[in-house]
């Protein structure tokens, strides 16, 4: 049985997850497409990493970050999956507070090293670009998995204070969250104490991890356009520039959303309680499904290797 809300001087071991307001008694249907949006998500980050796995000329590194990026997205979809299906499918709202913070810790985690992939994935096609007679010497499998172990080291280290922050919190009210799962933004604003070293910490992360990374992607780009500008032939400049789309996209199809849902948990305390949900939706769904889409539609090598797996 799910637990009402709670008086001031009343604790409670759990937290109530929330589906879509108003629209309880559709939500087996809501999960269909939810559920198909997941379905996408696994198998065409799962088909990225086969194809990169098992095919010998894609072991190069633009498409060795691709294959972080794909596994980033599988990560990030399978963290919410159990708690999204169990509300849509049974109604099942409760969620215990340290498994609360285990989601939290994973979400959070999985975002900011898709933040650091991206800003991975920039620098590869810089180098590409500004430096192609030096790619392969710069951009050493060494090096790439250095890359990507630093990525993952400053994500964590960043996110693991996070749960221990709040678990010393005691918990009242209307413990009821606005998602279909946990977020540090949300789950602080629902203590019964000060929280100020929680959101001054949260900035803090944002900033030097989404605002520093967006940052030096813009600064990539930058250097990318003043050296494409200077090519001659405007058939080089644009096979330059068309190898950059599919990244550019990655790049707004995370960093839009994400900014979107920050702004209005932060700022936006008079939007409507829908538009917070279906955003945040929007921030954990959407990019996992449209990377392996677009980068299969807009990467010739992979758009091969799919239409050779699926047609034989």
């Amino acid at each position: 049985m799910t637990p009402g809300p709670l008086g001031n001087g009343s604790m409670s071991s759990t937290f109530l997850l929330s589906g879509i307001p108003g629209l309880e008694h559709m939500h087996i249907w809501i999960s269909l497409p939810l559920c198909l949006m997941y379905l996408i998500s696994i198998l065409g980050n799962c088909t990225i990493l086969f194809i990169i796995k098992t095919e010998p000329s894609l072991h190069e590194p633009m498409y060795l970050f691709l294959s972080m990026l794909a596994l980033t997205d599988l990560g990030l979809s399978l963290c919410t999956l159990p708690t999204v299906l169990g509300i849509f499918w049974v109604g099942a709202r409760d969620i215990g507070h340290d498994a609360c913070f285990a989601q939290l810790f994973f979400i959070h985690c999985l975002s900011f090293l898709e933040s650091s992939v991206l800003l991975s994935m920039a620098f590869d096609r810089f180098v590409a670009i500004c430096r192609p007679l030096h790619y392969a010497s710069i951009l050493t499998h060494t090096v790439i998995g250095r890359i990507g172990l630093a990525s993952l080291g400053r994500s964590v280290a960043l996110i693991f204070p996070l749960p221990f922050m709040l678990k010393r919190f005691p918990y009242c009210g209307s413990l009821v969250l606005s998602h279909s799962y946990c977020l540090h933004q949300e789950v602080m604003k629902l203590a019964c104490a000060d929280i100020k070293a929680n959101s001054v910490y949260g900035m803090f992360v944002i900033v030097s991890t989404v605002g520093v990374d967006s940052l030096l992607i813009l600064f990539s780009y930058a250097l990318i356009l003043r050296t494409v500008l200077s090519i001659a032939s405007q058939a080089e400049r644009l096979k330059a520039l068309n190898t950059c789309v599919s990244h550019i996209c990655a790049v707004l199809l995370f960093y839009t959303p994400m900014i979107g849902l920050s702004v209005i948990h932060r700022f936006g305390k008079q939007a409507p309680h829908l538009v917070q949900v279906v955003m945040g939706f929007v921030y954990l769904l959407f990019p996992p499904v449209m990377n392996p889409i677009v980068y299969s539609i807009k990467t010739k090598q992979i758009r091969d290797r799919v239409t050779h797996a699926f047609c034989n």
